[in-house]
């Protein structure tokens, strides 16, 4: 199966982007499917194009951290948006048929517009995303997206350029399917979506003793004020991080212990940490390995551009024939 997914260079990820987003797309790899995961650096410049410096460095950040949490550039392509300029063609193609309505109500788009406002998101580029994303999709001709429930709209908007497109042009693209994915929750220390810009996340490149110290700040059940209340594992910021990390004898030990409070919040963080330092020590010691080797980074890019552009260009050829366009 055709696998594309691909995310924005933010930098250095957190335990949300691993058990989130990271461990599915591992998954998806090794059981033989066709993969393509693509560093989405022109995606950035919607939002951060007035302050372009970050985008190189958290290019490599970013890749590092996926080598390093699994994702083998033999078994998957893995390559840089802007290294091939398809995106570019199709993004351009696909506009012209997508209405100006449509993405006007884009459910997202008009979050965004609300909830960041210490930047200027007037530009078409922040509007036309989700075109931009189509193309991305559409290019490698992507049977599959792994997605989460949130971002079922997005994926919709693709499927009616592909209706659309198909409609006016003949048959060309097939229509992508949601791949649902499970995204287990995980918060920051303080309790809100963890983030690195709200200062509150688990660095899969973090120090065995920063981890240790976020996870003692780490906020619990808010209405266990005292260690002799019994707590509820289903309102504590922590207990997620043991269903997915700790063995089924520890998570039923600390649900019974949190709700006797036979246990308290400092024994239920020390009952978690063993779980949790040992995947990040494999990781963060892959991530000094790679990281050491600046070469083979450019190589993984240069390979999956290589790869991701061959079958790009045979797609346009194929949507510039359909389209009547010369070349």
């Amino acid at each position: 199966m055709r696998i594309f997914s691909g995310m924005r260079p933010t930098g250095k990820l957190h335990l949300g982007h691993l058990f989130g987003v990271l461990n599915n797309w591992i998954d998806l790899q090794n059981k033989g499917n066709d993969c393509f995961f693509c560093i989405a650096d022109w995606h950035a410049l919607t939002t951060e194009f007035q302050d372009t410096k970050s985008i190189e460095p958290n290019i490599r950040e970013m890749l590092i951290d996926w080598l390093a949490a699994g994702l083998d550039p033999k078994k998957s392509t893995i390559f840089l948006q802007s290294q091939v300029k398809e995106h570019s063609e199709l993004y351009l193609l696909l506009g012209m048929i997508t209405p100006l309505g449509r993405l006007e109500r884009n459910p997202t788009y008009k979050e965004l517009k609300q909830e960041i406002t210490d930047r200027d998101l007037s530009n078409f580029g922040f509007l036309g995303y989700p075109v931009l994303q189509a193309a991305d999709i559409l290019l490698y001709k992507g049977e599959a997206v792994p997605v989460g429930q949130d971002q079922l709209p997005h994926l919709e908007l693709t499927r009616e350029i592909v209706r659309r497109f198909n409609n006016v042009y003949g048959k060309t693209f097939p229509e992508p399917r949601a791949l649902l994915t499970q995204s287990p929750k995980v918060n920051g220390v303080d309790g809100r979506k963890m983030s690195k810009s709200y200062g509150n996340a688990i660095l899969l490149s973090d120090s065995e003793e920063q981890v240790r110290a976020k996870i003692r700040e780490m906020v619990t059940d808010p209405k266990r004020a005292r260690r002799q209340d019994p707590g509820d594992p289903d309102t504590c910021n922590l207990y997620p991080l043991h269903e997915i990390l700790s063995t089924q004898k520890t998570i039923g030990d600390v649900r019974k212990g949190c709700t006797t409070a036979g246990i308290g919040c400092v024994d239920c963080k020390g009952l978690l940490l063993p779980s949790l330092l040992a995947p990040l020590k494999q990781i963060r010691e892959r991530r000094e390995e790679i990281a050491s080797s600046p070469k083979t980074l450019d190589r993984v890019l240069e390979e999956g551009a290589e790869r991701a552009h061959k079958i790009a260009a045979e797609t346009m050829k194929e949507v510039r024939k359909a389209v009547k366009l010369h070349g």
